[in-house]
């Protein structure tokens, strides 16, 4: 006897390599994604977007919390901080 050397192993042993190749393949295609997206952010760092909180800063003029000269201070601080 070969130990399925040469032997039949179905069309259930072929299925289950297809699904494995595919499984193995999906997560290699995974992988590479993932590390191209993190690559890709911009000098950054995990800091996070930082129009975040310039959006909040004109939503607040906008609704006349603050004025245009705090505005400007508060805009300078954010940039000057990151």
């Amino acid at each position: 006897m070969m130990w399925g050397w040469g032997g039949n192993i179905g069309i259930g042993g072929w299925i289950a390599m297809g699904l494995m190749m595919l499984l193995v393949w999906g997560g290699i295609a995974t992988l590479v994604v993932l590390l191209l997206r993190g690559n890709h952010s911009g000098g950054r760092g995990l800091q996070g977007p930082p129009d975040d909180s310039e959006r909040i800063l004109n939503e607040r003029f906008a609704r006349g919390e603050i004025d245009e000269t705090e505005l400007a201070a508060r805009r300078a601080a954010l940039r000057r901080r990151q």
